[in-house]
């Protein structure tokens, strides 16, 4: 009984004053302020990265096409089945390629000029990444080309 009135009569009042609180926000701010922009360039530097991944994927199952039906068509499959879209008939060559490229925006895998020419676009996040082929190579949207261009 006496720990308890002892307890009761102490009048201990600790905790964090105003202060205390408002210095733990503000080094918490300035810590945000330093870390959100080096978050947000590493998620920039990583979707310019992925798009272009995304195309240079595509271009070895392209070429298999061509090997295989000596044009850019993309219409048949690797079995020589009928393929729905171009994404489909590369798809027949490397199942894992990229739904990113799948033929719906914001990608495209497009025959040109008569099946002798393709073009592959991927958009990751608001970077694109573009190859004509065959053997072109893959050109960004931070690139000064001027050769950059969507597929029509």
């Amino acid at each position: 009984m006496h720990s308890l009135r002892q307890r009761i009569n102490t009048r201990d009042e600790s905790g964090f004053t105003l202060i205390e609180l408002l210095v733990v926000l503000i080094i918490i701010g300035i810590l945000l302020a330093i870390a959100v922009p080096s978050y947000l360039g590493f998620r920039d530097k990583a979707q310019r990265t992925s798009a272009a991944a995304d195309v240079r994927e595509a271009i070895p199952s392209a070429e298999a096409y061509f090997s295989d039906n000596n044009n850019y068509l993309f219409t048949k499959t690797a079995t020589g089945g009928v393929a729905a879209t171009p994404w489909d008939a590369l798809n027949s060559y490397d199942s894992g390629l990229s739904t990113a490229l799948k033929g719906a925006a914001p990608a495209v895998v497009k025959p040109e000029t008569g099946g002798t020419t393709y073009c592959i676009e991927a958009v990751v996040g608001t970077h694109k990444a573009v190859v004509n082929g065959p053997g072109g190579t893959v050109i960004q949207d931070n690139s000064t080309a001027p050769a950059f261009a969507d597929c029509a």
